[in-house]
């Protein structure tokens, strides 16, 4: 071997060493016959450093993966040969192998175990364990051999190939025929041999049963000196975690249901007898999250036995089974109300099937009932925030706290299901105990309080608001909290977690203020100073904004007597934030978002007429146009990059809160009917210049290009004198990006006011294409993806215009561009349909095309056109589908297939028998299609029901593809 090579596999080799390793490992790889060297060197203990011969496995490795069958018996049985001697040279070493080595090992082993148990080597098993015999060296290896096969053949985390499925069980059935008893037997010797002496022999024994237990004989393992012996290991500190794994996955094993119940049964009296079953909250937490684990299985085990009893009939059996389940609750209960997190979430799987079958049952007993009851209170216990939970800056902890605590909501949701009625009456003792003394109470139990308050919305479902109206004693509980909650004071309580909880709590509920509005100036006022959006936290302050905007637009119908003492106290929020000055806002941009469409709400909605609704408007979005202006101009002449970008930014948000502010309007209360048209088209007016802009283009014209969007819908036709203008802008120095993004803008214009445009359609039309092919013909880098799928989707968007354009009943707008440019454009579509392998692109021009069809292709059509449709569409309909590269089994180009069917029945709608001739004596014999397909392709097209065609071209090109 190259010992030059070889000095690179060590870790702190320089980078040239390591370099040359790699490539001498790739060398060895392709090599016939490097890995002979790498046997004889592990057989011989040629090398003593570990990372050679790590090397030298992963070589090996490498052999058998992917060029094992090229080797001759006789170096197949080299490899046997060579691996049988390397363990036994690990019985005489004076120091163990590294743990990585051994590992390695074990994958080879399992690999080798794989390719030649069935046919080479079906006493693998049986030649191991003679070598190893009860040798702890040996042993070690072998149980490791044994996790790496687990790992190979069982494991359901790995995704195998059918093939590797079918072999996988081939060897389970010939391992459980031909030697699972012996290994369970060598397993038992072990356990008995190190129980004592060697833990970790011990533990990975105990390891090897509860990975194999799942598909062996379950007799084999669990019989009573099995049993009695894993139960004794529950009781030895270092064994009881790996014990208690191993039982979980022998509780777990499939197998009839009432000897599922004996088996959970005869554990139970055990572990009980020997004390397991009173928790100590001072015991090792490690062990007791696996013991939680364990008893969890235990109970759904149960469960799944109970079901399936209940389902075939035998209730006798059933009812042993509940029983059975009963007398593991009070355990269950322990567990769940345990301090640490990860005990009581190991245990809520049981609890949660556990009610499930409570809620299956027509009448609880008293028992059930205080189950229930215990259950509801370890819940509300445990959804409790702990002292060390960080609000400002949430971690891992803060996280997986979040995440249990999902899981608790689901028992609570679980709980309202057995009983809505306890559950209530549970939250509102609770509650009022917490509300009635919420300044001396701490802030993780009037958070909670709260919280539950909450949870109830969802756990207690209420049809339209029926909590506060309909059902009196469900919607009286829920309002006198309610009432309780808004009228404490609990909402000045100074921790970040109460303040949420309570604007979320009371924005869920807001129901509640149309049946007592009184209440309302209160809650705005709550939201309005340090409680809500002037709070200390950024975070209440960003979500109360959004919060606020909720509740205003649920509740606008109340707050007409505030609108002009909200808007001024709302006032210094709405400011542009200045990027000069390094003066901070209370609020950040988005944050600024929803306060803006707030104002607009207030406005729009509030009961004073048209001129003052106008007067208020403009009052919120002139300080936005003047500010406009002035950073414009400072954006045009600024020369730092980094300030245009901060300038360009502001500029952008000001459009953004303009566009956000026409949100509030409706069908009912439209810009027109408020007055509000003016201060929008003084918008557009103010705004458009930024399209001029030299720098910052993008982030500039997305923003102008979005407020245009808002205001097609808001001011209709009033918009329009504005279109040209914009478009002339939008259309300067563009990139395959921006035409992209116009497109739709002008698709918009195009299907809402049709003719009306029709004029600068016809004028735009020509410009705009040019640029896009403009564009399209630049050339990029070979590689460039990015360049390619913006292209890409460049062409599908002048696709999708023409199709707007020939769908809005617009051709007049292609056929007065002139027969050149006509011609042009229709060559474009005829290449998208058959050129480009882009379905959706496909499909689209097949649409344009029989839409053409159907305006000009009658006798009394466009001129000319009739000869483009049979020497260009027809071929379209042909040359496309036969592409390589049209895929029929791909869904979206079934889709443009069908639009390709629906162009050809278009074509034979408008020209008739002329169509069936020159398919018959033209076109279809110059592709060599055989007489009596020709026959049958035409009987197709002339069926009237369009169906059959399409079924028909299918399979028609199915047959033609080679």
């Amino acid at each position: 071997m190259d010992e030059q090579a070889l000095l690179g596999l060590n870790p702190n080799a320089n980078a040239d060493f390591r370099e040359r390793a790699l490539a001498y490992f790739e060398q060895l790889k392709v090599s016939q016959d490097a890995w002979q060297v790498c046997a004889e060197a592990l057989a011989q203990r040629i090398y003593s450093d570990d990372h050679v011969k790590f090397f030298c496995f992963q070589v090996l490795e490498h052999q058998l993966k992917f060029k094992y069958a090229e080797l001759t018996g006789l170096q197949q049985q080299l490899i046997r040969e060579t691996l049988i001697a390397w363990l036994q040279s690990q019985m005489l070493n004076a120091q163990p192998e590294k743990t990585f080595i051994r590992n390695k090992a074990a994958q080879v082993f399992a690999l080798v175990f794989v390719t030649e148990f069935l046919t080479k080597w079906p006493k693998f098993f049986f030649d191991i364990l003679s070598v190893v015999g009860l040798n702890p060296r040996g042993v070690d290896l072998y149980l490791r051999i044994l996790m790496a096969i687990d790992a190979e053949v069982v494991d359901r985390d790995i995704i195998h190939t059918p093939e590797e499925a079918r072999r996988n069980t081939l060897l389970k059935d010939t391992m459980r025929e031909q030697c699972i008893p012996n290994l369970v037997e060598s397993w038992y010797q072990v356990l008995q041999t190190y129980q004592h002496t060697n833990s970790e022999l011990t533990c990975q024994c105990l390891e090897v049963i509860g990975a194999y237990v799942s598909w062996i004989d379950l007799t084999l393992i669990a019989n009573d000196r099995f049993i009695n012996m894993l139960l004794g290991h529950m009781s030895v500190e270092v064994l009881r975690e790996e014990a208690c794994d191993c039982l979980y996955e022998i509780v777990n094993k499939g197998m009839d249901p009432i000897d599922k119940t004996k088996l959970v049964e005869s554990l139970c009296q055990v572990l009980q007898s020997a004390g397991f079953f009173s928790i100590n909250q001072e015991e090792d937490v490690d062990f007791l999250a696996r013991f939680s684990k364990l008893v969890n299985g235990m109970g759904q085990s149960l469960i799944i036995s109970w079901t399936k009893l209940v389902k075939s009939g035998d209730l006798k059996s059933a009812q042993d089974t509940l029983q059975s389940i009963e007398s593991k609750v009070p355990l269950m209960l322990q567990l769940l109300i345990h301090e640490d997190d990860d005990i009581s979430s190991n245990i809520i799987g049981f609890c949660y099937e556990y009610l499930h079958i409570l809620k299956q049952l027509v009448l609880l007993s008293d028992q059930q009932k205080t189950n229930v009851e215990a259950v509801m209170l370890a819940v509300m216990r445990k959804l409790t925030y702990d002292e060390e939970y960080n609000f400002e800056n949430e971690g891992e902890d803060e996280a997986m706290f979040v995440e249990y605590r999902k899981q608790l909501k689901l028992l609570l949701d679980r709980l309202a299901q057995v009983s809505p009625e306890l559950l209530l009456a549970s939250v509102r003792r609770v509650f009022d105990a917490t509300l009635q003394n919420w300044q001396s109470s701490s802030f993780m139990e009037v958070e909670v309080a709260i919280r539950l308050l909450y949870m109830l919305g969802e756990a207690i479902p209420a049809s339209h608001g029926a909590h506060f109206c309909g059902d009196v004693a469900k919607a009286s509980a829920l309002q006198d909290m309610m009432r309780t909650l808004v009228t404490s004071g609990v909402s000045a309580y100074n921790h970040t977690s109460v303040t949420l909880e309570f604007f979320e709590t009371v924005v869920r509920y807001e129901k509640f203020f149309t049946v007592e509005p009184i209440h309302v100036p209160n809650i705005l006022m709550a939201f309005l100073d340090h409680r809500g959006l002037r709070h200390s936290s950024p975070k209440v302050r960003s979500r109360t904004a959004y919060l606020f905007s909720r509740f205003v637009k649920s509740l606008h119908k109340h707050m007409n007597a505030f609108v002009e003492d909200i808007l001024s106290r709302i006032q210094d929020l709405l400011q542009l934030s200045p990027p000069e000055n390094g003066f901070q806002m209370l609020l950040s941009s988005d944050d600024q978002l929803f306060i803006y469409e707030t104002a607009g709400v207030l406005i729009v909605n509030s009961d004073y007429p048209a001129e003052r609704k106008s007067i208020l408007m403009r009052n919120l979005l002139n300080p936005l146009m003047e500010k406009f202006k002035i950073l414009l101009d400072k954006l045009v002449v600024e020369q730092d990059e980094e300030r245009q970008t901060v300038l360009a930014d502001c500029l952008n948000h000001a459009v953004g809160f303009a566009s956000r502010t026409s949100k509030a309007f409706s069908n009912k209360q439209t810009v027109k009917q408020c007055g509000c048209s003016g201060v929008y088209l003084d918008c557009l007016q103010s705004f458009l210049p930024a399209l001029s802009c030299p720098v910052q283009k993008e982030i500039l014209r997305g923003g102008v290009r979005t407020f245009l969007h808002r205001m097609i819908i808001c001011l209709e036709e009033e918009v329009l004198p504005f279109i040209p203008m914009a478009s002339e802008h939008m259309l300067k120095d563009c990139e395959a990006k921006d035409l992209q993004e116009f497109i739709p803008l002008i698709n918009q214009i195009t299907a809402k006011f049709k003719a009306q445009v029709s004029p600068f359609l016809q004028q735009v039309f020509m410009p705009l294409l040019h640029a896009i092919f403009e564009v399209l013909v630049r050339p990029s880098e070979e590689n460039d993806q990015s360049a390619a799928l913006d292209k890409q989707m460049l062409r599908r968007s002048y696709f999708a215009f023409l199709q707007t354009v020939t769908g809005s009943g617009m051709n007049e707008v292609i056929a007065n561009q002139g027969a050149e440019n006509v011609e042009r454009v229709l060559f474009t579509v005829i290449q998208g349909a058959v050129d480009y392998p882009d379905p959706i692109a496909q499909k689209t021009c097949f649409i344009i095309l029989s839409k053409l069809v159907e305006l000009w292709g009658g006798k009394d059509g466009l001129v000319g056109f009739a000869d483009f449709v049979y020497k260009h569409i027809v071929p379209a309909c042909f040359l496309a589908p036969l592409k390589p590269t049209f895929d029929l089994a791909d869904a979206q180009t079934i889709l443009a297939l069908s639009e390709c069917a629906v162009t050809m029945k278009t074509i034979y709608l408008k020209r008739g028998p002329e169509c069936i001739q020159y398919l018959q004596q033209e076109y279809l014999p110059s592709l060599q299609v055989a007489p009596e397909i020709i026959q049958e392709f035409c009987q197709a097209l002339q069926q009237p029901d369009a169906k059959v065609f399409k079924n028909y071209l299918k399979i028609f090109f199915q047959r033609a593809k080679p």
